[in-house]
């Protein structure tokens, strides 16, 4: 079964995201903070850059879980380098890093224009922490 939620486009819809999310995992085998964390940057950058309503999609798979994050802009998300100092630019780094599979889509038929950014978190390991500790995104990288 899949869990939907519409959201407008302000920041307000981040934390509202993180609930959802992690109300509809409460039971679930998968990593569930880390379903919240990733959730969180998604629906962020749909936020700020999407500019729509945002979609947020929770499939509890039993030990994964698939979530996927809808808005109305066409522009696909990238990911980015950046400096060590940077406030901003490192949640597709955390997706890429943290989720077992993700990706971006094209919105259905009849949804316009827009895309699809889906992850699936699978259960918990220190495995997935240790990588991202270990990895150049933990130190950061050179400027652009």
């Amino acid at each position: 079964m899949v869990s939907e939620l519409r959201l407008p486009a302000t920041t307000d819809s981040v934390r509202l995201a993180r609930r959802f999310v992690r109300e509809q995992l409460h039971d679930s085998g998968c990593d569930v903070d880390t379903a919240v964390l990733l959730a969180s940057e998604v629906v962020t950058n749909s936020v700020l850059h999407g500019r729509s309503e945002v979609l947020v999609a929770v499939q509890d798979l039993g030990d994964t879980a698939r979530i996927e994050v809808s808005d109305d802009s066409a522009r696909s998300p990238r990911l980015n380098r950046f400096h060590v100092e940077s406030a901003t630019g490192r949640g597709l780094r955390l997706v890429e890093q943290l989720a077992v599979r993700w990706g971006v889509a094209p919105a259905g038929p009849g949804d316009g224009n827009g895309k699809v950014v889906w992850f699936e978190v699978g259960p918990a390991t220190d495995a997935a922490w240790e990588s991202f500790a270990d990895s150049s995104f933990a130190e950061g990288a050179a400027p652009e």
